[in-house]
């Protein structure tokens, strides 16, 4: 617990560096942020690390929020330190702080290993939520930007974003990560994962589908058609709302109101 909670206040602080440097002119450098990102980051992982080793992986409820926290992270850092992002941070950090702080507070039993195949599936779909969540964040701030920028509301908090068509262009670069390795979460499902019905997981797979097809759809229409704007966000804010219900939606119903582990 005490590495949990010395990670939640490097996330913290993390997030506290990044509004101070919107707040003042010039901004401090960014090892005023990365140093305890990256160590709240590490100590994350050491969290997750030290549990396995004693009762084997978990991905239960709070164990995958947490790790969708974690990549959230992991990705925000990368996108800072490669440029003017520090909204991002601001929002993404708190919430990392706060999964992980779930996860701690979880109950941890044994459970029984993977194979390498369950796991390779399992892992696809975490990395998928993570980069997704972080396009539909990055779906509100290009929404919010726009408006301010419609209504000539030049807000100091608009100096943590890129220009719009750099926010725009990262938000369907993430998109495609995110398409790509829920893809692969499908197909490696369809593979690996013996019955539906016996593991509760068909409604799980028709929402995870409707997903698909929303992104896919979007990303086809931005192709096609040039989508951007609040119709890109309508439609990433739509397809991550169906990946919600589908994968923490269905875990928390079934782990935490019906108490069943299957």
């Amino acid at each position: 617990m005490t590495i949990v909670l010395i990670a939640a206040l490097l996330y913290l602080l993390a997030a506290a560096a990044l509004v101070r440097g919107v707040a003042r002119e010039p901004a401090p450098g960014r090892l005023w942020w990365a140093s305890p990102a990256l160590g709240a980051i590490a100590l994350h992982v050491s969290a997750h690390v030290l549990v396995w080793r004693e009762v084997g992986a978990e991905l239960h409820f709070f164990a995958a929020l947490s790790l969708v926290g974690l990549g959230m992270a992991a990705l925000t850092v990368l996108y800072d330190v490669r440029g003017r992002m520090a909204a991002l941070g601001v929002i993404v950090f708190p919430i990392a702080a706060l999964t992980l702080l779930g996860y701690g507070q979880a109950v941890h039993t044994s459970s029984d290993t993977l194979d390498w195949r369950l796991q390779l599936h399992a892992w696809c779909a975490l990395l998928a939520y993570a980069a997704l969540a972080v396009a539909a964040l990055l779906a509100l701030l290009l929404w919010a930007q726009e408006r301010a920028l419609r209504r000539r509301e030049f807000h100091r908090w608009l100096r943590a974003l890129p220009p719009l068509t750099e926010l725009e262009s990262l938000l369907f670069r993430t998109i495609w990560v995110g398409f790509i390795l829920l893809t692969a979460t499908l197909v490696s499902g369809v593979l690996f994962v013996d019955d539906f019905f016996a593991q509760h997981l068909m409604h799980k797979t028709v929402l995870s589908v409707l997903s698909w097809l929303a992104f896919g759809a979007l990303l086809f229409g931005r192709w096609r058609h040039g989508w951007r704007g609040a119709r890109a966000v309508g439609w990433t804010l739509a397809a991550m709302a169906l990946l919600v219900l589908a994968f923490f939606g269905s875990k928390f119903v079934l782990e935490l109101v019906l108490r069943r582990t299957g």
